[in-house]
């Protein structure tokens, strides 16, 4: 099996769909628990700007990224699907899924795309898909494909800092925004002319997962969903909201209120912007247990006075 993958190409063109859909390219509700990470770069400047006029990209980003809340999503399997009928004109299988860092940089160089594969579509249209899961690749080059069919599931292969799936979609080898194919930005203005047969909903920032720890957990296990649970003689008791698409100036608001009232509530200040974070309070524990019963914890996420998104969890105490 021959294992090339076409190049991403830098410019992104004005397009117009014509006759051309995409459908949803992975299976998980978009409005949770995935969640769409960061678009493309519509900004030609060395800063970054999405098709909305915020800041959901990264400069020179070419696709749309398609974004699992945690790293165990990988082992349960989540199915990327062929956004349109095409036939498979490159692809690559074998690397294996670890965070991108500084280390691993040179061993995925010229491979950043990592597992995936290239669709051909009428016309003209190509669709890339990369960092797919080891092992997950399930077509053949040359094969073909109908729209909704599973050629492989999500991963963290090549160039990738979180599990996600990086869709890039191309007219006569040129980047095109699926959100905003003509490349005409109007900031506040609702674009109605996409390539989705059915749009995604636009989150501008959120909360990805929101949890009680027994101490400030660290970042990795956040991401990696093993954060323990506490229990009736911890230390303490903390809260914490993993968030991405953050801005600053944002605000989360955490509370938790326990059985004989409110344990802990504050308001935190982001001071700047970051593709994703957590953010935790917590209060020492005094006396022998925390009493027995049920804790609901709330975490709000604002921008100026709009809530962006909120979640809730509970914790029950023996």
């Amino acid at each position: 099996m021959r294992t090339t993958l076409l190049a991403f190409l830098s410019l992104a063109v004005p397009a117009t769909a014509g006759d051309f859909s995409l459908s949803n390219p992975i299976d998980c509700d978009l409005d949770g628990p995935c969640f769409i990470q960061q678009y493309v770069d519509h900004d030609p400047s060395g800063d970054a700007s999405d098709f909305a006029c915020s800041g959901l990209s990264y400069d020179g980003h070419k696709g749309t990224d398609f974004a699992l809340p945690t790293d165990d999503m990988i082992a349960e399997g989540v199915d990327v699907l062929a956004t349109a009928d095409g036939v498979v004109a490159g692809l690559r299988d074998g690397m294996d899924d670890v965070r991108y860092s500084a280390e691993t940089a040179a061993s995925v160089e010229g491979r950043e795309c990592g597992n995936g594969l290239v669709l051909r579509h009428a016309d003209g249209w190509e669709t890339q898909y990369c960092h797919l899961r080891r092992g997950s690749v399930t077509v053949t080059r040359g094969q073909k494909i109908e729209a909704g069919d599973v050629v492989g599931q999500v991963g963290m292969s090549g160039r990738a800092e979180f599990p996600h799936l990086h869709l890039s979609v191309r007219k006569d080898g040129a980047v095109v925004d699926p959100f905003e194919p003509d490349g005409k930005i109007t900031c506040g203005v609702v674009e109605e002319d996409t390539l989705w047969s059915d749009m995604p909903s636009y989150r501008a920032g959120g909360i990805i997962s929101i949890g009680t720890a027994a101490n400030v957990p660290e970042f990795s296990a956040i991401r990696a969903n093993t954060v323990p649970t506490p229990a009736p003689d911890s230390d303490a008791l903390v809260i914490y909201a993993f968030m991405f698409g953050t801005q600053k100036g944002d605000v989360i608001r955490l509370a938790l209120d326990g059985p004989t009232g409110e344990v802990i509530a504050r308001d935190v200040l982001l001071k700047r912007a970051q593709a994703q974070s957590f953010r935790a309070i917590g209060k020492k524990r005094r006396g022998t247990q925390w009493a027995a019963g049920t804790y609901r914890g709330t975490a709000t996420l604002l921008r100026g006075k709009q809530v962006i998104d909120q979640r809730d969890v509970t914790l029950s105490l023996p």
